[in-house]
C-alpha cells in the first residue's frame, strides 16, 4: 500500500493557507483565435469548480468541449483569461513567474498517451534520474525500486526502455513519475484511453489508492463516463465551454437533469441493456 509520505516543509513549493481547497476555479473564461478566420470563440465560457485534499473530480464531454483547456489553464499550465483561479489557496493571477513556477511543481498530469510521455531515449531509470536531479528534496523519499514495487512494477523494468513496455506498464511508470514528486494535485487526462479493458481496471484502482492514500486530489479528464463513476466523487458535465450539470457522481448518473448529460449517459456500452432492466 502506498503511504502519506508528504509533510510542510518537506521540500515543497509554495506554503498553503490552512484549510484551503487544492483548486478552486471561479468563472473562468478561456478564449482562442481561430488562425485560419481570426474568429474569436470561448473554449470555457464562465465555468466553476472546487476540489478539497483527497477528492476527486471529473471533467466529462464529447472531444472539443473545453475539458483539456479547462483543466490546463486550471493549473497554471495553459492560457487564462476572465474569472479567478486558486491553486492551493493562491491566486494565480496574482503570482509571478517564479512564485507560479514553484507552485506548478505541486501538480503533476498524467496524459492518455504514456509511451508519448516518456523520452523514447531514456531508459525508466534514466528519466527518473533526472527527475531526481531537478528537484532532490521532494525525490529523496523513496528509490527507484521503492518506487515501482508501489505502482505494481517489478524493479526489473527500470533498464527498459519505453518502446520495451506494455501500454499498462508505461502508464504505471508515468503514474510512478507524478507520485515521486509528490503532487497535491493529479490531473489525469483520458488516463486509459487506448488500453486494455483489464489494463484501464489496474490502472484505475492504482489511481484510485494513491489518492486515498497520499490524500492528493485527483482531476480526471475524460469522455468515458464509466471510467468516471469508477474513481471519481463528483462530476462536472461540458459542452460547447459551459458546465451543463454538475454534482455527486452517484446524483449524476442515476438522475441526470440535463439533456446532453442524458445523451451521454445513453451512449456508454451497455445502456440499453441497464434501460430494459
Amino acid at each position: 500500500m502506498l503511504e502519506k509520505e508528504a509533510s510542510a516543509g518537506d521540500g515543497r513549493g509554495l506554503p498553503t493557507p490552512d484549510n484551503a481547497p487544492v483548486l478552486v476555479v471561479d468563472g473562468l473564461v478561456v478564449e482562442h483565435r481561430n488562425r485560419t478566420t481570426g474568429e474569436v470563440f470561448r473554449a470555457v465560457d464562465g465555468v466553476s469548480l472546487r476540489i478539497a485534499a483527497g477528492e476527486s473530480a471529473a471533467v466529462v464531454g464529447e472531444s472539443g468541449s473545453g475539458k483539456t483547456t479547462l483543466a490546463m489553464a486550471a493549473t497554471g499550465l495553459g492560457p487564462r483569461g476572465e474569472g479567478d483561479v486558486r491553486l492551493l489557496g493562491h491566486s494565480l493571477a496574482t503570482l509571478g513567474r517564479r512564485r507560479l513556477r514553484a507552485l506548478r511543481r505541486e501538480v503533476q498530469i498524467v496524459f492518455q498517451d504514456p509511451h508519448g510521455s516518456l523520452d523514447s531515449r531514456q531508459s525508466v531509470r534514466s528519466g527518473l534520474k533526472e527527475l531526481r536531479g531537478l528537484q532532490r528534496e521532494r525525490t529523496s523519499w523513496i528509490d527507484d525500486a521503492g518506487l515501482l514495487e508501489r505502482v505494481r512494477l517489478s524493479p526489473d523494468l527500470l533498464d527498459r526502455y519505453p518502446h520495451q513496455l506494455s501500454g499498462g506498464q508505461a502508464q504505471r511508470v508515468c503514474i510512478a513519475r507524478a507520485l515521486l514528486m509528490r503532487p497535491r494535485l493529479i490531473v489525469a487526462d483520458e488516463p486509459t484511453s487506448g488500453l486494455d479493458v483489464s489494463v484501464q481496471a489496474d490502472v484505475l484502482e492504482l489511481l484510485r489508492e494513491v489518492r486515498e492514500t497520499t490524500g492528493a486530489a485527483l482531476l480526471m479528464i475524460s469522455h468515458d463516463l464509466a471510467v468516471v463513476r469508477s474513481v471519481c466523487d463528483s462530476v462536472h458535465v461540458m459542452q460547447r465551454g459551459r458546465v451543463v450539470e454538475s454534482g455527486p457522481c452517484e446524483t449524476v448518473f442515476t438522475d441526470p437533469a440535463d439533456g446532453y448529460t442524458r445523451e451521454l449517459l445513453a451512449a456508454m456500452p451497455g445502456a440499453r441493456w441497464r434501460a430494459r432492466r
